[in-house]
């Protein structure tokens, strides 16, 4: 099984997360695509207010439901604590047998690789998926990564359609009351209004 594993905050998913998943399954021939909600996403944890790991998972699950082949994962809010990709790596390796794994981020997230719990040894287990952005000129310093991905033989680039959309950028919209349609599925805007989420949230 070829198996992507997309992490996250989600804090709230919108179309452009999506799209990755999708866009990365085709060029790639994944199997299937899990997109991972962060239980406790330490590297955000007193920068800002983040919603609850419940919250985001049901709005992902939301975000995918009916789509092929990608599929919300709430492997890391059932662990609980502190959300590390190596363990939920490990732990997805172990449970399903003769998987190759491919971890996906985006190029911003590859530059920071190198501050990720115990990321050198990412590299045993999984093969890396960058996935372009707008103005990324796709060099990224890799002196501190693991070897087979410093030399390139694990390491996979695809480009993606841009989509202008950004976590951030939603929830200072959603906490003024504006409606941002275009970027977040019905699905997912039905459940923030039921929930009343992000309302005064500006952070």
């Amino acid at each position: 099984m070829r198996l992507g594993l997309l992490g996250g905050t989600f804090d709230p998913p919108h179309i452009g997360h999506v799209r990755v998943a999708q866009q990365v399954r085709l060029a790639l021939g994944l199997d299937e695509v899990l997109m991972v909600v962060a239980n406790q996403p330490w590297q955000k944890v007193g920068s800002r207010s983040i919603t609850s790991a419940e919250h985001r998972l049901a709005m992902l699950e939301a975000a995918v439901a009916g789509i092929d082949g990608v599929e919300a994962s709430s492997i890391e809010v059932e662990r609980g604590g502190d959300s590390f990709t190596i363990d939920t790596i490990e732990a997805l390796a172990m449970q399903i047998p003769d998987v190759e794994l491919f971890l996906i981020v985006g190029s911003d997230a590859a530059e920071g690789l190198h501050t990720w719990h115990r990321f050198e040894e990412l590299a045993d287990v999984a093969d890396l998926v960058i996935v372009g952005r707008p103005g990324w000129s796709g060099k990224i310093d890799t002196h501190s990564w693991p070897p087979r991905w410093r030399d390139g033989s694990g390491v996979i680039r695809v480009d993606v359609d841009p989509i202008d959309a950004s976590s951030t950028e939603l929830r200072g919209l959603l906490s003024i009351g504006s409606i941002p349609s275009a970027s977040i599925s019905e699905p997912v805007l039905h459940y923030i209004g039921e929930h009343r989420l992000y309302t005064g949230k500006v952070s």
